[in-house]
């Protein structure tokens, strides 16, 4: 059971080491305000290093909160830092841009956060199962490779190159485009997704003889869709990090970020709202020194999202938990507004 006053100087400790980086001694926290003499701020110091809520790093330095200390201070003692009317001004200019696609809106918001904090953002966009696909066509690049194109009722646009199997006419392509867009255009997603293995295979089995090779690269620019699309911004400021000790360390945290799979797993949140995640709360042994703030958010009818901040243990909490919860209600509204004018275009 920790004291009124030692639960003080913990929070004082942890405002003071995420402000400075610089390990706090008993005088730094009279100087912030703690009313005791500096003996007894020592007891108190020695009490919460005796519950491993700080650490001293050195035998002559002042004290560092540890991981089980940052985890009881969210738990605990933090108090979100509120925007002010300015900054919450300067994000909505910032997202104010004209997109041609929610993806382009998506990517720019990973943007903007990490360009806000100099942490690696990451935004993942709302679920496209209930999207329809308005088009789908191939533009021929060469003799040898079309680009396939897929279009959605929600300003979504997927493409992707691939290479003409020698045994497939252009007029077979051409042919077998007919077919899919007579039978999908129109449907979700999910329903385009189920019969691509179900329905057209047969179909197109009636028409052609070497079908499934092509089929097959068309079911590829499909599960692009459906792929999360997660945009990633500022991964190089994981190089400014301090837990970061050697180049190897750097290339192997670079990687984990750019394994989309992977990716997922660690980013999708376990609640919905704010979940913030310290050290091996994380589940991956090469974040153990870095924390991850997640956020959901949800856009009325069109699904849910997660943007998401990585960086050092040390990142200030109470002021980036102000900045994440209204940065998370200005990209919802922001793409709740990009929907509804593709809804009704005379609102442009």
């Amino acid at each position: 059971m920790l004291s009124e006053r030692q639960l003080n100087i913990l929070h004082m400790l942890v405002k003071i080491y995420t402000e400075t980086g610089v390990p706090v001694s008993s005088k730094t926290l009279m100087n912030h305000g703690i009313n005791a003499s500096s003996a007894t701020i020592r007891n108190d110091l020695a009490k919460l290093e005796e519950f491993e809520l700080i650490q001293k790093m050195h035998s002559s330095s002042g004290r560092v909160p540890s991981i089980k200390g940052y985890r009881f201070y969210v738990d605990h003692l933090m108090t979100p830092v509120e925007m002010t009317n300015h900054e919450v001004i300067k994000i909505r200019q910032m997202l104010n841009q004209r997109y041609n696609a929610t993806n382009e809106i998506i990517e720019q918001s990973a943007k903007i956060l990490s360009d806000l904090t100099s942490y690696t953002a990451f935004s993942l966009g709302p679920e496209v199962k209930e999207r329809k696909l308005t088009g789908f066509r191939i533009v021929p690049l060469n003799r040898n490779q079309l680009i396939a194109i897929i279009v959605t009722d929600q300003g979504y646009v997927e493409s992707q190159v691939f290479s003409i199997p020698n045994d497939i006419s252009s007029e077979d392509i051409e042919r077998m485009i007919r077919i899919i867009n007579d039978r999908l255009v129109g449907e979700n997603l999910l329903t385009v997704y189920h019969k691509l293995r179900t329905e057209i295979p047969l179909v197109l089995q009636k028409y052609f003889s070497n079908s499934s090779n092509v089929l097959y690269l068309f079911e590829e620019v499909f599960n692009q869709a459906f792929d999360d699309q997660i945009y990633i911004s500022g991964g190089m400021n994981l190089l400014n990090s301090e837990v970061l000790t050697d180049v190897a360390e750097f290339k192997s945290i670079y990687s984990l970020i750019s394994d989309s799979d992977k990716l997922t797993e660690i980013l999708l949140p376990d609640t919905t709202g704010i979940d913030i995640k310290i050290g091996d709360e994380i589940e991956n042994e090469l974040l153990l020194n870095m924390s991850l703030i997640t956020a959901s958010y949800e856009v009325p009818e069109h699904g849910k999202g997660v943007i998401a901040l990585l960086g050092p243990t040390s990142m200030s909490y109470s002021k980036l938990l102000g900045l994440v919860n209204v940065f998370k209600d200005e990209l919802s509204g922001h793409l709740d507004s990009y929907y509804r004018s593709l809804e009704s275009p005379l609102e442009k």
